[in-house]
């Protein structure tokens, strides 16, 4: 059970923090700053807890290996790859921009937000592209080490 429900709590939360930073960013397009404030903090907190469901998921239980037919995998282990690299990229950016906003760096937050949200709505669309994948399209396959699923051993 906790093979699925994990994935889809994980997924859950990457999913609605997309939604709510394009919130945060139709805020700011707005002029309201109070609200992108908000909508940005919600957003980073669901982030957050994406990446400790996550993390304790692939501590604890392990990483799901794809389970559909071998003339598909070798594509799904190449956009797997590309939304694990867009991912990390993400992660870095937000903890930049998100640190220049706390610093009030606002020039040099505002110059760095809108590619970061953009890199994150991709990442969010691949990660949830991943979880359909990997659950709904096809059967999940056996649990192991994140090195044999992101590679495909």
């Amino acid at each position: 059970m906790a093979t699925f429900i994990l994935p889809t709590i994980s997924t859950s939360f990457i999913a609605l923090s997309a939604i709510f930073v394009a919130v945060g960013w139709v805020s700011i397009r707005k002029g309201n700053r109070e609200a992108h404030q908000k909508w940005m903090t919600v957003g980073s907190v669901l982030a957050t807890l994406f990446f400790l469901t996550y993390v304790s998921r692939t501590a604890f239980v392990g990483n799901t290996m794809f389970g559909g037919p071998d003339d598909v995998k070798v594509y799904y282990q190449i956009f797997l790859v590309f939304h694990i690299v867009l991912a990390t990229v993400a992660a870095v950016m937000g903890l930049i921009t998100l640190y220049r906003a706390y610093k009030k760096q606002f020039d040099r937050h505002k110059r760095i937000g809108p590619w970061t949200a953009i890199i994150w709505f991709v990442t969010a669309i691949t990660g949830v592209t991943v979880y359909v994948l990997l659950y709904v399209l096809y059967p999940g396959g056996t649990q192991d080490s994140v090195i044999k699923v992101i590679l495909g051993w």
